[in-house]
C-alpha cells in the first residue's frame, strides 16, 4: 500500500508528480475523503480523486439508480436500474478498480439533521454534492470548528449550466506553495548600489516576475552581501526590478544568479452561515461580473424552494416559477452586498423551468474543478478557492461526455498503445489493457457506458501521410472535428483541413494544472492557424556544446549525446550497408553515386570499434568518460585560459559562462561507475552483444587504455580513395561479416527503467553539471526534461473535457457567434476566464471584393485545360487580374522568372501532375495591385478543378 510503504509508484502517477510533486503526493495517500452523493457530479469527483491516489474515499449515498442516472453517470448500467440497485452500490466496484492503492469503502447510512456526526472525525475532508442547505450549514459548522478543521467542500449542479462551488477550509490554512510554478531562475546584467537598488537581466531578457514575489541570489561578483539573501521585488520594467536598499553594499562587478523562491501564504475561512450572506465569489467571466451574484442569489433560492415544497420546480409550470422569483427577491433582500442591477429574471425563469435537468459535460468540468480544490484541502499545495464560485458555462474524457449525451457517429484514431502512466488519467483504461490500442480500448469501454453508440476505431495519425484515408469525402461525413493533441505542428496541421473543408474544430489542452479550450466554428471565428504561438526557445548550440549554465542544459546534452551514439550513428551505419551491400558498390559510392564519404568515414569508425564481448563495451564506455569528462574541459581551458579577457576587457569567463574542471576517473566514485556500466549496456545493445551473465571484475582504469586488439582498423583522414581501400579490405578479409552488417539502433524510452536509458542520460548530465559546478537533478527532474514530459493530472482532463462538450452542443444546435466561449484555466490558483472567440476577418482586395478564411474560389476545367485558361477563367469569373500562381511550395507561374512565360500554353495537368485519383488541387494566387508600384494582393485559395474525375 501506497499510504504505507510511502513509496510512489513512479510507473503510474509520473505525470502526476511533477504536477503535485512527491511531498503532496505523500500527504494525500495518508488522507481520507468522506464522498456524499453518487450523482453525475459526484461520480466524476470519485473517479478524480481516486485516479489521484488519496488513502481512503467512502462514497456515501441512498438512493436508488434510476433511468435518468443513465444519460448522466458513468457508473451505472441498464441491469444496475432493473434490479434496483442503490447507486453507490453499482459505482462502487468500478470507482474501486481505477486504482489498486486507494481503498474505496461505501456508505448507505442515513446523512439528515439529527444524524451523530462524530463519525466524520476520521476523515480530513468532507465533500457533498446533494444535500440540502440547513444539512450542509449544519455540517459545515461540526467540521469548522474541529481543531484541526476537517475541510468541507461543497460543489453542486443546477439546471443546464448552471454550477456553484463553496469551501471551508477553516478558521487559519496555510499553503505552501500557492502556485505550483517552477522556481525560476535569471542571470543577472547589473545591479546599482541604492536605494532601492534595481536588478537588470542579461541581455534584456524579460524576467516574467511579478510585484510581490521573493527572490534568492547566489554568484554574485562584487556586490557580495546579496549572496544567500532573499529580497521581495517590485516590477519597474519587463527586463527590471527593485529589491530594496542597496546604496551601502560594495559596487556590483559581474555575473549572479536569481530564483524564485515559493513563499507560504495562510487563508483565512468564514463558515457557510456566514458566507451565504456575505459571499467572496471568484468572477469567471469578466464581461458579466454581476452574474456569479445573481447566480448565488437564485441558487440560496431553489434550495428554499425544494425546502418549502420538497420537491424541485416543475418543468412549464408558471407558479413554480413566479414563486420561485419571489423568494429570489426575498433572498437578495438578505444579502450584504446585494444584487446591484434588477434581478434576471429569464435567469430565474429558466432554472425552475430546467430545475430537474441535469447535463453531463457540466458534471465533468465542475467535477476537475471541484476535485482539484479536494487535492488542496488535503495537501496544503495550490490557492484554494475563497470562498465560492457561480458560474454559467480529453481524450477518454471526451468520449464519456460524448457517450453520455448520445452523439450519433464518432470516429476516433489514436496511433498509440496503452502505457501504465495512462492509467492515472485517461480512467477508461485498466491494467490488463495495459499495450493495447488506446483508440480500440477506448471504443470498447465507451461502448460500455453507451451500448448504442456508434464508433469507429483507428490506429493513424492524422498527416499528410494518411489524407488518403481522411481525405474530403471522409470529412464530408463529420460535423465536427474535436483535437486531444499534444503538439502544435498537429494542430496547425488539421486546422487547415478542417478550414478547407468547412468543419467546426474543437481544440484543447492541458499542462498540469493549467488548461484551455479554442473554439472554431466555420465563416464566424478565426482558425486555430490564425495566430502564431511563440516558437518554444531552443537553447543555443554554443551552450550545449561548451557553456552550459543550468542543469537543463547539461541534461539536453546527455540526451543528444544518447541520440548521436546510440540512435543516429546506428541508423546510418546500417543505411550505408543497405545502400553498398558488395565491394562494387563501396567502390562505386564516390564517383557513381556521386556522395560525400562522410558515411564512408563514419562507417570504418564504427567498424574499428565494434566490440565483440562486455569487457571491449566496458572499455568504449572508459574512453566516452574520458572524452566527455576531461578532455573537452581541457582542450576549452586550453583554448581559453581562465584569465582571458575579451577585447573590452571583461573577462571571459563570469556568468553566465562557466569554466570547466576536468574530472579524473575514480572507479570507486558511485556516479563515475554509474555512468560506465550504463554506457557499456547501451554499447552492448547497438551492438548485439550478449549481457547474460556479464561481470564488472574488469573495468579498465588507465586513461592510455586503447580499443580492443582485434580492432584493427584506423579512421583515416587520407583521401576518399583510401577510406573506399579500408573498406574493400574489411569485405575481403572477413573482417566485414553479415552479422558485423548490423546494428541494433535504440529509440530513447524514458519510462522503462530497466533499458538502462535514463541511467546514462541522469549519470551523464550530473557528471557534465558537476564538471561546471552546476547543482544537479534529481532523476525526476532529469527525466520530465530529458523525455519532454507534459505534466498531466485527471482534474485538469477531466475540466477541460467538459468545457468542450458544451461547446459541442451550441455547434450542433447552430448557435450564434456570441454563444461561443474559449476559455483558460489555472485550477492552481483558481482561475477560470471565459472570453468570446475571435471573429473571422475580412480581407479586402479592391472594393467591391473581399474574402475570408473559409472563402476559397472554385475553377472548373478540363483535359486540355491551359495556364492561360485559367487565368483568364479566373479574370472573368472574379473581376480581377492574377498575376501569381503557386501550388504548395512549387511555384507555377511568376512572370518575371526566366521561361515561366512559356508555361501559358501547358496545360494544368501537365504543370500540376496531379495523382491518379486527385479530383482538385487548392492553389495560392495572387492579384494585380490598384496602383503601380504597390504589392500584389493576397486571395483566397482557389480550387482548380481537374475534368472527368468521378
Amino acid at each position: 500500500n501506497m499510504a504505507d510503504s510511502m513509496e510512489i509508484d513512479d510507473s503510474l502517477y509520473s505525470r502526476q508528480r511533477y504536477v503535485l510533486g512527491d511531498s503532496a503526493m505523500h500527504q494525500m495517500a495518508q488522507s481520507s475523503v468522506f464522498l456524499s452523493g453518487m450523482g453525475t457530479l459526484g461520480v466524476e469527483i470519485a473517479k478524480n480523486i481516486v485516479l489521484a491516489g488519496v488513502k481512503v474515499v467512502t462514497l456515501h449515498d441512498s438512493r436508488l439508480c434510476d433511468v435518468w442516472d443513465l444519460g448522466t453517470n458513468f457508473f451505472i448500467r441498464e441491469e444496475d436500474v432493473q434490479k434496483q440497485k442503490k447507486r453507490v452500490e453499482a459505482v462502487h466496484s468500478r470507482v474501486a478498480e481505477l486504482n489498486p492503492y486507494v481503498q474505496v469503502n461505501s456508505s448507505t447510512v442515513a446523512l439528515d439533521d439529527i444524524t451523530d456526526l462524530s463519525f466524520l472525525l476520521q476523515y480530513q475532508c468532507v465533500v457533498l454534492t446533494e444535500t440540502s442547505l440547513n444539512l450542509q450549514k449544519r455540517i459545515d459548522h461540526f467540521c469548522h470548528s474541529q481543531r484541526p478543521p476537517i475541510k468541507l467542500h461543497h460543489p453542486k449542479l443546477y439546471p443546464l449550466k448552471i454550477a456553484a462551488m463553496f469551501c471551508d477550509f477553516g478558521e487559519s490554512f496555510e499553503v505552501w506553495d500557492p502556485t505550483g510554478e517552477e522556481p525560476k531562475e535569471l542571470f543577472i546584467q547589473n545591479i546599482t548600489q541604492e536605494n532601492p537598488g534595481v536588478v537588470m537581466c542579461l541581455d534584456n531578457r524579460m524576467h516574467g516576475l511579478q510585484t510581490g514575489q521573493s527572490v534568492c541570489f547566489r554568484e554574485v561578483n562584487g556586490m557580495t552581501e546579496l549572496n544567500g539573501t532573499t529580497h521581495q521585488i517590485k516590477v519597474l520594467s519587463p527586463y527590471s526590478f527593485a529589491i530594496g536598499d542597496t546604496s551601502s553594499f560594495q559596487s556590483y562587478l559581474h555575473g549572479g544568479i536569481l530564483r524564485t523562491v515559493r513563499v507560504p501564504r495562510t487563508f483565512h475561512f468564514a463558515t457557510m452561515e456566514q458566507q451565504l450572506h456575505d459571499p467572496k465569489l471568484l468572477i469567471p467571466d469578466f464581461s458579466k461580473p454581476e452574474v456569479p451574484l445573481q447566480i448565488h442569489t437564485t441558487m440560496m433560492a431553489l434550495d428554499l424552494f425544494q425546502e418549502h415544497h420538497s420537491r424541485l420546480p416543475i418543468a412549464g409550470c408558471v407558479q413554480d416559477s413566479e414563486d420561485l422569483l419571489k423568494l429570489v427577491e426575498e433572498v437578495n433582500e438578505t444579502l450584504k452586498s446585494k444584487v446591484s442591477a434588477c434581478m434576471n429574471a429569464a435567469l430565474v425563469r429558466c432554472v425552475s423551468r430546467c430545475a430537474r435537468g441535469c447535463l453531463a459535460p457540466l458534471a465533468a468540468a465542475v467535477g476537475g474543478i471541484a476535485s482539484q480544490e479536494v487535492l488542496k484541502a488535503l495537501t496544503g499545495k495550490f490557492m484554494p478557492l475563497q470562498q465560492w464560485v457561480g458560474c454559467g458555462a480529453i481524450g477518454c474524457e471526451m468520449l464519456k461526455n460524448f457517450a453520455l449525451l448520445g452523439v450519433g457517429l464518432i470516429c476516433i484514431t489514436d496511433p498509440d498503445l496503452i502505457e501504465k502512466s495512462n492509467l492515472n488519467r485517461q480512467f477508461l483504461f485498466r491494467p490488463q489493457h495495459i499495450q493495447k490500442p488506446k483508440s480500440i480500448t477506448a471504443a470498447a469501454a465507451t461502448l460500455d457506458i453507451n451500448p448504442e453508440l456508434r464508433l469507429e476505431a483507428h490506429l493513424n495519425k492524422v498527416c499528410p501521410a494518411t489524407e488518403d484515408a481522411y481525405n474530403d469525402t471522409f470529412y464530408s461525413q463529420l460535423s465536427v472535428v474535436v483535437t486531444a493533441l499534444d503538439n502544435v505542428e498537429a494542430r496547425r496541421y488539421l486546422d487547415s483541413r478542417c478550414v478547407s473543408n468547412q468543419k467546426a474544430l474543437l481544440d484543447s489542452g492541458t499542462m498540469g494544472t493549467k488548461g484551455h479550450t479554442e473554439i472554431i466554428v466555420p465563416n464566424l471565428t478565426e482558425s486555430y492557424n490564425s495566430h502564431r504561438d511563440p516558437p518554444e526557445e531552443e537553447i543555443p548550440f554554443c551552450t550545449l556544446k561548451s557553456f552550459p549554465a543550468v542543469i537543463e542544459h547539461t541534461i539536453q546534452w546527455a540526451r543528444d549525446k544518447f541520440e548521436s551514439a546510440f540512435s543516429h550513428k546506428p541508423s546510418m551505419y546500417n543505411t550505408f550497408w543497405q545502400s553498398h551491400l558488395s565491394t562494387e558498390d563501396v567502390l562505386h559510392v564516390s564517383v557513381c553515386a556521386g556522395e560525400s564519404m562522410d558515411g564512408a568515414f563514419q562507417v570504418i569508425k564504427l567498424l574499428s570499434r565494434r566490440p565483440a564481448r562486455w569487457e571491449h563495451c566496458l572499455a568504449l564506455a572508459r574512453l566516452k568518460f574520458d572524452k566527455y569528462f576531461k578532455r573537452k574541459a581541457l582542450q576549452l581551458l586550453h583554448s581559453f585560459p581562465l584569465d582571458t579577457r575579451l577585447k573590452d576587457g571583461t573577462l571571459f569567463w563570469q556568468s553566465p559562462k562557466r569554466p570547466p574542471n576536468p574530472i579524473e576517473f575514480d572507479i570507486k566514485d558511485p556516479l563515475h561507475f554509474g555512468f560506465l556500466v550504463s554506457t557499456a549496456r547501451l554499447f552492448a545493445g547497438i551492438y548485439n552483444v550478449p549481457l547474460n551473465g556479464y561481470s564488472l571484475n574488469r573495468i579498465e582504469t588507465d586513461e592510455t587504455v586503447k580499443k580492443p586488439d582485434q580492432m584493427k582498423l584506423t579512421v583515416s583522414s587520407a583521401e576518399e580513395r583510401e577510406a573506399i581501400s579500408q573498406l574493400e579490405e574489411a569485405i575481403t578479409t572477413g573482417f566485414v561479416t553479415q552479422e558485423c552488417l548490423r546494428m541494433s539502433p535504440l529509440v530513447f524510452e524514458k519510462d522503462n527503467d530497466s533499458n538502462g536509458h535514463m541511467d546514462f542520460v541522469e549519470a551523464a548530465a550530473t557528471l557534465r553539471a558537476r564538471m561546471y559546478a552546476i547543482a544537479p537533478a534529481d532523476r525526476l527532474q532529469a527525466k520530465r526534461i530529458a523525455g519532454k514530459i507534459i505534466p498531466a493530472i485527471a482534474t485538469a482532463t477531466a475540466a477541460v473535457a467538459g468545457l468542450v462538450a458544451l461547446e459541442l452542443i451550441k455547434v450542433a444546435g447552430a448557435y450564434g457567434f456570441e454563444s461561443f466561449k474559449n476559455c483558460f484555466f489555472n485550477l492552481a490558483l483558481p482561475v477560470v476566464v471565459l472570453t468570446e472567440t475571435a471573429q473571422v476577418k475580412r480581407t479586402r482586395i479592391r472594393d467591391d471584393i473581399s474574402f475570408s478564411i473559409w472563402e476559397r474560389w472554385s475553377i472548373v476545367g478540363h483535359e486540355d485545360f491551359t495556364l492561360s485558361d485559367f487565368l483568364s477563367a479566373v479574370r472573368e469569373k472574379y473581376g480581377i487580374e492574377p498575376t501569381m500562381v503557386v501550388h504548395g511550395v512549387k511555384m507555377l507561374y511568376v512572370p518575371v522568372m526566366p521561361g515561366h512565360s512559356k508555361r501559358l500554353k501547358l496545360t494544368m495537368q501537365k504543370l500540376v501532375k496531379p495523382s491518379a485519383n486527385r479530383k482538385y488541387v487548392d492553389l495560392t494566387v495572387s492579384f494585380a495591385p490598384e496602383a503601380d508600384g504597390d504589392e500584389d494582393l493576397p486571395g483566397p485559395p482557389i480550387r482548380y478543378h481537374f475534368c472527368n474525375r468521378a
